[in-house]
């Protein structure tokens, strides 16, 4: 597995070795022994699956308390993936860093507690996967609002408005929400 270290420190680009022929292709997705080697000991307690049509924003989500780690990826279709640094002692917080995923580059991102996460689909009918490393609770959970200014996210929406939940539209601005120490 190549391990690509991002701008911001934390979140990790992840290509794994794809084994391919004519027949297809092999990949190992998780591998609890590869990762640790790889300086990632992860105790994963929830798979997601979600599959949003072109155009969909999900985000940026996070939970305070209890916070999740989530090893992401896209089997179907693309997103452009995103997250925030919401680490008050950070020195990049409020900074954000994004990243295409797609069923055809099979990259995966590893994104660590403390970032508010969230996506575009980029094709139809794409399929996202997600492993996390705490429960979900509603009762915890956080959106930043997708386009604040203060944050700057670039999203690649080539003139389209976004499709997103009602609980996204009620995201918060950077120094509304409950970040982390």
């Amino acid at each position: 597995m190549n391990v690509i270290e991002c701008e911001i420190p934390g979140p990790l680009i992840l290509e794994p070795r794809v084994f391919g022929d004519d027949r297809g292709f092999f990949l190992e997705s998780w591998n609890a022994s590869s990762f640790k080697e790889a300086g990632l000991d992860l105790g994963f307690v929830q798979d997601n699956h979600s599959r949003s049509q072109k155009g969909v924003l999900r985000g940026m989500h996070f939970q305070n308390p209890g916070p999740q780690g989530k090893l992401v990826r896209v089997v179907r279709g693309a997103v452009f993936d995103a997250v925030v640094d919401l680490r008050r002692s950070s020195p990049h917080f409020g900074k954000w860093l994004g990243v295409t995923l797609s069923a055809e580059n099979k990259r995966m991102f590893w994104v660590p507690e403390g970032f508010a996460h969230g996506f575009l689909t980029l094709e139809p009918d794409t399929d996202f996967l997600y492993k996390c490393t705490s429960d979900y609770a509603p009762e915890n959970e956080h959106s930043l609002r997708w386009d604040d200014p203060d944050v700057g996210i670039e999203w690649p929406l080539e003139g389209i408005q976004p499709a997103l939940s009602a609980k996204d539209e009620k995201g918060l601005s950077l120094d509304q929400v409950a970040a982390f120490s």
